[in-house]
């Protein structure tokens, strides 16, 4: 059990996180809404899309829209070894 638990906090320090970031436009006040997205066997051949201008009130209102993967998503794909491995989309509205 020891050795299992070294294995997977040496799986977990190893693995990076990972984030993709388009800003439109520079807010200096924002309002984020946090979606967590399911993707099963490392999302291969899986899409999700979010309607960046229908979250946020329209197309002008929209600041930044970012894809992540934080510690507790490549933690989740760790632990399932991969077979569910979710992701994280912010979208920033001014």
């Amino acid at each position: 059990m020891k050795k299992l638990a070294t294995a997977l906090v040496i799986a977990a320090t190893l693995t990076g996180c990972a984030a993709q970031t388009a800003t439109l436009r520079p807010a200096t006040q924002t309002n984020d809404v946090v979606t967590s997205h399911k993707f099963f066997v490392s999302g291969i051949g899986q899409e999700k899309t979010i309607d960046a201008a229908a979250v946020c009130g329209g197309a002008d209102k929209v600041a930044k829209v970012q894809s992540k993967q934080e510690a507790k998503d490549v933690l989740l794909g760790v632990v399932t070894f991969g077979i569910y491995t979710p992701r994280t989309a912010t979208v920033s509205c001014r």
